[in-house]
């Protein structure tokens, strides 16, 4: 084991969401979304440097005023892995120093979680890192919900929108839910970007399947925390109602 690289953590923002147009700053309880991702992501004590990265000159400035590290990037990023490498590559990251790629729409994220990703990288051989949690056998029947299976080291064998592994008369059985957040060394990062999607990708609709497909082993830390991401503006009330719990 080798100590920890130097560990930067990168918030891709964009303001054309589908679902929620202008998500990035929608007010939770009062401030806007962007400053709860970064003000938590601050808290995680390993992370040398915090910056968001956008392509959209309101959330730019917001993030200014706001006195949010941010670096404008491109527009036309097919995904938000891209955006990252882009940041990463303006803030000349070296080849071996680790990268979290934290969704910005997670206003309660818990710092813990960020910790979590980068313990697996004092193993020199770790490149990738993701997390992953139970959830009843109720919540898998849910597409949206991401499933994950791993081997005995807690390498990760298959994601899937499918409730995985089958349960066969054990109708009770938990579930790995996979939360959307990765860990990645810089080489590692550039590579999958420039890699094609492959065929199980386009299927499930999950770009670390690309890692998968690709012989890039992907290790997952089991957590007891969950992910409370913002999709629609239905979901601020209860994003607000868990972070006033935890206060």
């Amino acid at each position: 084991m080798t100590p920890l690289p130097k560990c930067y953590g990168i918030i891709p923002c964009r303001y054309a969401s589908t679902r929620f147009k202008g998500k990035p700053l929608a007010l939770i309880l009062g401030r806007p979304m962007i400053w709860h991702v970064y003000t938590r992501a601050r808290q995680c004590p390993e992370l040398d440097q915090v910056v968001l990265a956008t392509d959209d000159e309101r959330i730019f400035s917001a993030a200014q005023e706001l006195a949010i590290p941010v670096l404008m990037t491109r527009r036309d990023h097919s995904c938000g892995t891209e955006r990252v490498l882009e940041a990463a590559q303006l803030l000349q990251i070296p080849a071996d120093g680790v990268i979290l790629n934290i969704q910005g729409d997670e206003p309660a994220l818990e710092p813990e979680m960020l910790t979590e990703l980068l313990g697996p990288f004092t193993d020199p051989a770790v490149q990738v890192t993701t997390l992953a949690h139970t959830i009843t056998a109720n919540q898998a029947q849910d597409p949206d919900q991401v499933k994950v299976v791993l081997a005995a080291d807690n390498r990760a064998l298959y994601f899937s929108r499918a409730p995985i592994p089958y349960a066969g008369d054990n109708k009770e059985e938990s579930y790995l839910g996979h939360i959307g957040l990765y860990g990645f060394r810089m080489k590692t990062l550039e590579k999958f970007v420039g890699l094609k999607k492959g065929t199980l990708e386009q299927r499930e609709k999950l770009e670390q399947l690309r890692l998968l497909e690709n012989g890039i082993a992907i290790q997952v830390v089991q957590t007891t925390h969950k992910g409370y991401g913002v999709d629609r503006p239905a979901d601020i009330a209860v994003v607000e109602k868990i972070m006033n719990a935890k206060t």
